[in-house]
């Protein structure tokens, strides 16, 4: 085992994983607020709405993150004759995928806040929107805070599945190295290092928030 190779290529893994961490924030500070939408839309009493947002939470949780990857990748541009970036594209999917997720997080909080709170928000006045962003909303993410935070661990694991399009995330950039260097072990061990001090810290965070909301 030569830990050297490591050494000699650490900027270039803290490069890939910096990309990892960018493109886990963006599609998290885009994919929680549409997943706190369709939540809301879930739980209208229009069942237009209530049957399209939950068709859309059950069609991108019944399919895989690749496939939805792919699609945008392959599928948009044939349809539209207009070529997508491909870090568009990423992060297109990567937020319509993971609303999904977050919709039913949300859904599940904003249930346990009660229908009593939500009563008493119509009752003082306040639009059934009104009720839920200033009354039901802020109760429920602190009680489903530790759910969101592991769903955020989700997202990060997630981004390795860009490796299969070329995109320099930290498995794709290792994997660039170790072929350079036939050093795999190495690299992927490290990788893998990588990624339980990323992912063994966020869960200990949200032990910490499970524990205070007990």
């Amino acid at each position: 085992m030569d830990w050297q190779v490591i050494i000699a290529n650490f900027p270039l893994l803290m490069s890939g994983l910096v990309k990892s961490l960018q493109l886990t924030v963006v599609s998290v500070l885009f994919s929680f607020p549409l997943g706190c939408l369709i939540a809301i839309g879930r739980l209208s009493h229009r069942r237009w709405l209530s049957g399209a947002s939950t068709a859309f939470v059950n069609v991108l949780r019944s399919n895989p993150l690749i496939l939805i990857l792919f699609w945008f990748y392959f599928l948009v541009p044939l349809i539209t004759g207009r070529n997508v970036n491909d870090l568009t594209s990423i992060i297109v999917a990567f937020i319509v995928f993971f609303a999904a997720y977050f919709a039913e997080i949300v859904r599940s909080g904003i249930q346990s806040v009660g229908e009593r709170q939500i009563q008493a928000g119509l009752s003082s006045g306040l639009t059934y929107a009104q009720t839920l962003r200033h009354i039901v909303l802020p109760q429920a993410i602190r009680a489903m805070l530790p759910a969101l935070i592991t769903q955020c661990i989700v997202v990060f694991q997630g981004t390795t599945v860009v490796y299969v399009i070329g995109y320099s995330e930290l498995l794709h950039t290792a994997a660039s190295i170790a072929e350079r260097t036939v050093r795999p072990v190495e690299l992927y061990v490290t990788v893998a290092a990588i990624y339980f001090l990323v992912c063994y810290s966020a869960s200990r965070i949200a032990r910490h928030f499970e524990k205070g909301a007990a």
